[in-house]
Protein backbone atom coordinates (compact mmCIF):
# COMPACT_ATOMS: atom_id res chain seq x y z
CA UNK A 1 0.00 0.00 0.00
CA UNK A 2 1.35 3.43 -0.98
CA UNK A 3 1.62 5.76 1.99
CA UNK A 4 0.11 9.20 1.42
CA UNK A 5 1.38 12.61 2.45
CA UNK A 6 -0.45 14.09 5.43
CA UNK A 7 -1.37 17.51 6.75
CA UNK A 8 -3.15 18.61 9.93
CA UNK A 9 -6.90 18.00 9.84
CA UNK A 10 -7.62 21.50 11.17
CA UNK A 11 -5.81 24.57 12.49
CA UNK A 12 -3.53 24.31 15.52
CA UNK A 13 -2.88 27.55 17.43
CA UNK A 14 -0.38 28.09 20.26
CA UNK A 15 1.23 31.27 21.54
CA UNK A 16 4.05 32.29 23.84
CA UNK A 17 7.39 34.08 24.12
CA UNK A 18 10.37 33.46 21.87
CA UNK A 19 13.39 31.99 23.66
CA UNK A 20 15.94 34.48 22.32
CA UNK A 21 13.88 37.55 21.35
CA UNK A 22 11.44 37.42 24.25
CA UNK A 23 8.66 38.57 21.89
CA UNK A 24 5.13 37.22 22.30
CA UNK A 25 4.19 35.36 19.11
CA UNK A 26 1.16 33.38 17.97
CA UNK A 27 1.81 30.37 15.76
CA UNK A 28 -1.00 28.91 13.67
CA UNK A 29 -0.43 25.59 11.87
CA UNK A 30 -2.81 25.33 8.91
CA UNK A 31 -3.63 22.46 6.55
CA UNK A 32 -2.33 22.78 2.99
CA UNK A 33 -2.48 20.76 -0.22
CA UNK A 34 -0.35 17.68 -0.70
CA UNK A 35 3.18 18.35 -1.83
CA UNK A 36 3.40 21.92 -0.55
CA UNK A 37 5.81 20.89 2.19
CA UNK A 38 6.33 22.70 5.48
CA UNK A 39 6.72 26.49 5.35
CA UNK A 40 6.33 29.61 7.48
CA UNK A 41 4.46 32.83 6.74
CA UNK A 42 5.37 36.03 8.59
CA UNK A 43 1.88 37.53 8.99
CA UNK A 44 3.31 40.58 10.78
CA UNK A 45 5.44 41.74 7.84
CA UNK A 46 4.39 43.62 4.68
CA UNK A 47 3.54 41.20 1.90
CA UNK A 48 3.44 38.26 4.37
CA UNK A 49 6.69 36.69 3.12
CA UNK A 50 7.04 32.91 2.96
CA UNK A 51 10.07 31.13 4.44
CA UNK A 52 10.36 27.48 3.47
CA UNK A 53 11.48 24.92 6.06
CA UNK A 54 14.35 23.69 3.91
CA UNK A 55 18.10 23.52 4.54
CA UNK A 56 18.75 26.04 1.75
CA UNK A 57 16.94 28.71 3.81
CA UNK A 58 19.15 28.33 6.92
CA UNK A 59 21.13 31.52 7.59
CA UNK A 60 22.35 31.00 11.17
CA UNK A 61 22.87 28.12 13.60
CA UNK A 62 24.05 30.00 16.70
CA UNK A 63 22.33 28.31 19.65
CA UNK A 64 19.28 27.64 17.45
CA UNK A 65 18.39 27.35 13.79
CA UNK A 66 17.34 30.48 11.90
CA UNK A 67 15.58 30.37 8.53
CA UNK A 68 15.28 33.38 6.24
CA UNK A 69 13.92 34.58 2.93
CA UNK A 70 15.48 37.97 2.24
CA UNK A 71 15.02 40.12 5.34
CA UNK A 72 12.24 37.92 6.76
CA UNK A 73 13.45 35.44 9.39
CA UNK A 74 12.12 32.66 11.57
CA UNK A 75 14.17 31.87 14.67
CA UNK A 76 14.12 28.67 16.75
CA UNK A 77 11.77 26.58 14.57
CA UNK A 78 13.41 23.25 15.42
CA UNK A 79 11.05 22.07 18.18
CA UNK A 80 7.95 22.79 16.10
CA UNK A 81 9.52 21.22 13.01
CA UNK A 82 10.45 18.14 15.05
CA UNK A 83 6.83 17.85 16.21
CA UNK A 84 5.53 18.09 12.64
CA UNK A 85 8.00 15.52 11.32
CA UNK A 86 7.73 13.25 14.35
CA UNK A 87 3.92 13.22 14.24
CA UNK A 88 3.86 12.53 10.49
CA UNK A 89 2.89 15.95 9.12
CA UNK A 90 4.45 16.32 5.66
CA UNK A 91 2.67 19.49 4.55
CA UNK A 92 1.78 22.50 6.70
CA UNK A 93 1.67 26.28 6.65
CA UNK A 94 2.85 27.86 9.90
CA UNK A 95 1.69 31.46 10.26
CA UNK A 96 3.65 33.58 12.75
CA UNK A 97 2.90 37.01 14.19
CA UNK A 98 6.57 37.63 15.02
CA UNK A 99 10.16 36.58 14.32
CA UNK A 100 10.52 33.56 16.60
CA UNK A 101 8.55 30.37 17.23
CA UNK A 102 7.29 30.31 20.86
CA UNK A 103 9.49 28.25 23.17
CA UNK A 104 6.51 27.17 25.37
CA UNK A 105 7.85 24.67 27.95
CA UNK A 106 11.13 24.11 26.06
CA UNK A 107 10.01 20.82 24.53
CA UNK A 108 7.96 19.72 21.52
CA UNK A 109 5.21 18.24 23.69
CA UNK A 110 2.66 21.10 23.44
CA UNK A 111 2.99 21.02 19.64
CA UNK A 112 2.81 17.23 19.42
CA UNK A 113 -0.19 17.00 21.76
CA UNK A 114 -2.05 19.70 19.80
CA UNK A 115 -1.37 17.88 16.52
CA UNK A 116 -2.57 14.62 18.06
CA UNK A 117 -5.79 16.32 19.22
CA UNK A 118 -6.78 17.61 15.77
CA UNK A 119 -5.50 14.55 13.90
CA UNK A 120 -4.15 14.26 10.38
CA UNK A 121 -5.71 14.35 6.94
CA UNK A 122 -4.23 12.12 4.24
CA UNK A 123 -3.71 13.81 0.91
CA UNK A 124 -3.80 12.20 -2.51
CA UNK A 125 -0.10 12.57 -3.29
CA UNK A 126 2.11 9.61 -2.40
CA UNK A 127 4.79 10.05 0.25
CA UNK A 128 8.12 9.40 -1.44
CA UNK A 129 10.05 6.53 0.11
CA UNK A 130 13.80 6.92 -0.34
CA UNK A 131 16.57 4.79 1.13
CA UNK A 132 20.15 5.81 1.92
CA UNK A 133 22.45 3.69 -0.22
CA UNK A 134 25.88 4.60 1.20
CA UNK A 135 27.15 5.99 4.53
CA UNK A 136 27.74 9.72 4.99
CA UNK A 137 30.15 11.00 7.63
CA UNK A 138 30.43 14.69 8.56
CA UNK A 139 33.20 15.27 11.14
CA UNK A 140 33.85 18.47 13.05
CA UNK A 141 36.48 19.69 15.51
CA UNK A 142 37.58 17.22 18.16
CA UNK A 143 35.45 14.10 18.31
CA UNK A 144 32.14 15.70 17.30
CA UNK A 145 30.39 14.25 14.26
CA UNK A 146 27.13 13.55 12.51
CA UNK A 147 26.56 10.58 10.24
CA UNK A 148 23.97 8.61 8.30
CA UNK A 149 24.27 4.90 7.62
CA UNK A 150 21.99 2.57 5.63
CA UNK A 151 19.33 0.96 7.80
CA UNK A 152 16.16 -1.08 7.48
CA UNK A 153 14.40 1.42 9.80
CA UNK A 154 14.38 5.18 10.33
CA UNK A 155 16.36 5.68 13.55
CA UNK A 156 17.98 8.65 15.29
CA UNK A 157 20.75 8.35 17.91
CA UNK A 158 22.44 11.20 19.80
CA UNK A 159 25.29 11.35 22.28
CA UNK A 160 26.32 14.30 24.43
CA UNK A 161 29.22 14.90 26.85
CA UNK A 162 29.29 17.78 29.33
CA UNK A 163 31.71 18.56 32.14
CA UNK A 164 28.78 19.42 34.43
CA UNK A 165 28.14 16.32 36.55
CA UNK A 166 24.31 16.36 36.33
CA UNK A 167 24.57 15.89 32.55
CA UNK A 168 27.85 14.03 31.98
CA UNK A 169 27.84 11.68 28.98
CA UNK A 170 24.50 10.36 27.73
CA UNK A 171 23.18 8.53 24.70
CA UNK A 172 19.61 8.23 23.48
CA UNK A 173 18.13 6.44 20.47
CA UNK A 174 14.71 6.47 18.86
CA UNK A 175 13.03 4.46 16.09
CA UNK A 176 10.65 6.81 14.29
CA UNK A 177 6.90 6.53 14.86
CA UNK A 178 4.34 9.15 15.93
CA UNK A 179 3.41 7.16 19.04
CA UNK A 180 7.01 6.83 20.22
CA UNK A 181 7.81 10.45 19.35
CA UNK A 182 4.89 11.68 21.46
CA UNK A 183 5.92 9.72 24.55
CA UNK A 184 9.69 9.25 24.27
CA UNK A 185 11.07 12.38 22.58
CA UNK A 186 8.56 15.25 22.48
CA UNK A 187 8.50 15.79 26.30
CA UNK A 188 12.28 16.34 26.56
CA UNK A 189 13.01 19.99 27.36
CA UNK A 190 15.85 22.23 26.28
CA UNK A 191 18.64 22.33 28.86
CA UNK A 192 21.71 24.28 29.84
CA UNK A 193 24.44 24.89 32.38
CA UNK A 194 23.87 28.07 34.37
CA UNK A 195 27.30 29.52 33.49
CA UNK A 196 26.52 29.12 29.78
CA UNK A 197 23.08 30.66 30.27
CA UNK A 198 24.62 33.73 31.90
CA UNK A 199 27.16 34.06 29.07
CA UNK A 200 24.42 33.87 26.42
CA UNK A 201 22.32 36.48 28.20
CA UNK A 202 25.36 38.77 28.20
CA UNK A 203 25.40 38.40 24.39
CA UNK A 204 21.76 39.45 24.11
CA UNK A 205 20.33 35.92 23.78
CA UNK A 206 17.73 34.10 25.92
CA UNK A 207 15.58 37.18 26.51
CA UNK A 208 12.56 34.88 26.81
CA UNK A 209 14.20 32.17 28.93
CA UNK A 210 12.76 31.11 32.28
CA UNK A 211 12.81 28.08 34.54
CA UNK A 212 9.44 27.15 33.03
CA UNK A 213 10.97 26.90 29.54
CA UNK A 214 13.73 24.35 30.10
CA UNK A 215 15.98 22.72 32.67
CA UNK A 216 19.15 24.27 34.09
CA UNK A 217 21.95 22.84 36.21
CA UNK A 218 25.13 24.05 37.84
CA UNK A 219 28.22 21.89 38.19
CA UNK A 220 26.62 19.77 40.92
CA UNK A 221 22.83 19.62 40.61
CA UNK A 222 19.73 20.49 38.63
CA UNK A 223 18.30 23.85 39.69
CA UNK A 224 14.76 23.01 38.60
CA UNK A 225 13.10 19.70 38.19
CA UNK A 226 12.21 16.92 38.44
CA UNK A 227 13.52 15.59 35.14
CA UNK A 228 10.98 13.97 32.83
CA UNK A 229 13.53 11.27 31.88
CA UNK A 230 16.84 10.30 33.47
CA UNK A 231 18.45 11.09 30.09
CA UNK A 232 16.29 14.11 29.24
CA UNK A 233 19.21 16.18 27.84
CA UNK A 234 20.18 13.46 25.34
CA UNK A 235 16.54 13.02 24.34
CA UNK A 236 16.25 16.75 23.76
CA UNK A 237 19.25 16.54 21.44
CA UNK A 238 17.31 13.86 19.54
CA UNK A 239 14.44 16.33 19.28
CA UNK A 240 16.71 19.06 17.87
CA UNK A 241 18.34 16.57 15.48
CA UNK A 242 14.96 15.45 14.12
CA UNK A 243 13.82 19.06 13.73
CA UNK A 244 16.92 20.08 11.80
CA UNK A 245 16.92 16.98 9.58
CA UNK A 246 13.27 17.65 8.74
CA UNK A 247 14.66 20.48 6.59
CA UNK A 248 15.19 17.71 4.03
CA UNK A 249 12.00 16.33 2.44
CA UNK A 250 11.91 13.43 1.87
CA UNK A 251 14.37 12.26 4.52
CA UNK A 252 15.88 8.95 3.34
CA UNK A 253 15.37 5.90 5.53
CA UNK A 254 18.64 5.53 7.45
CA UNK A 255 20.18 5.50 10.91
CA UNK A 256 21.17 9.08 11.76
CA UNK A 257 23.81 9.58 14.44
CA UNK A 258 25.17 12.67 16.18
CA UNK A 259 27.79 13.06 18.89
CA UNK A 260 28.57 16.40 20.56
CA UNK A 261 26.78 17.98 17.62
CA UNK A 262 24.75 21.15 17.34
CA UNK A 263 22.53 22.84 14.81
CA UNK A 264 25.42 23.67 12.47
CA UNK A 265 26.44 20.03 12.08
CA UNK A 266 22.82 18.87 11.82
CA UNK A 267 22.21 21.27 8.93
CA UNK A 268 25.49 20.28 7.24
CA UNK A 269 24.28 16.69 7.22
CA UNK A 270 20.89 17.72 5.81
CA UNK A 271 22.69 19.67 3.09
CA UNK A 272 24.97 16.74 2.25
CA UNK A 273 21.95 14.46 1.98
CA UNK A 274 20.15 16.94 -0.26
CA UNK A 275 23.18 16.90 -2.59
CA UNK A 276 23.00 13.12 -2.75
CA UNK A 277 26.56 12.89 -1.37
Amino acid sequence: MVEKRKTVAEDVVLAGRGLHTGEHVEARIRPVAAGEGRFFVRKDLPGEPVIRARAAFVVDTTRSTTLANGEAQVRTPEHLLAALAGMGVDDACIELTGPEVPILDGSALPWAEAIARVGLSAAYAPRLQTVLEAPIWVPSSGDAFVAAIPSSELRFSCGIAFDAAPIGEQWASFVASPERFLTQVAPARTFGVVSDVEAMRARGLLAGASLDAGIVCDEAKWLNGPLRFHDEPARHKLLDFIGDLSLLDPLPRAHYLAFKAGHALHVRLASRLSEGA
